[in-house]
């Protein structure tokens, strides 16, 4: 039961992290007309995993936490990616834009998660 959960948290949470990254990239693709400078996509499905992981530190019931947290959670956020796309930035040339995406990552992250642990309090 428990590897199912995780499976099932799982098959949900791949496939909206890339419906959620590729629809954002491209909304800032159409609004600014440009290439997009910083991986917002990955930045943002990181951000709002560890806002809901941070939720899921007030759930007790062993169920839910394999299904959400370890499941869609571990699924719809990504470090390598946010590993990749930092490298990828760092190595073109743009190191500022790396340390940046490092920043955001952790600092944004860090207070998601903060912020979804104290609404469950």
């Amino acid at each position: 039961m428990n590897i199912f959960l995780v499976a099932l948290g799982a098959a949900i949470g791949a496939p909206l992290r890339y419906i959620v990254d590729k629809h954002l990239v491209a909304q800032l693709l159409r609004t600014s007309g440009q290439q997009v400078r910083l991986p917002w996509g990955t930045f943002t499905v990181n951000v709002l995993g560890s806002f809901l992981l941070g939720l899921m530190t007030g759930v007790t019931d062993q169920n839910w936490t394999l299904l959400i947290g370890v499941g869609f959670c571990g699924a719809f956020t990504t470090y390598s990616t946010f590993a990749a796309e930092t490298t990828a930035l760092a190595t073109s040339g743009h190191r500022a834009k790396a340390l940046l995406t490092v920043l955001l990552n952790l600092a944004i992250g860090l207070l998601a998660a903060l912020l979804g642990a104290s609404l469950t309090k």
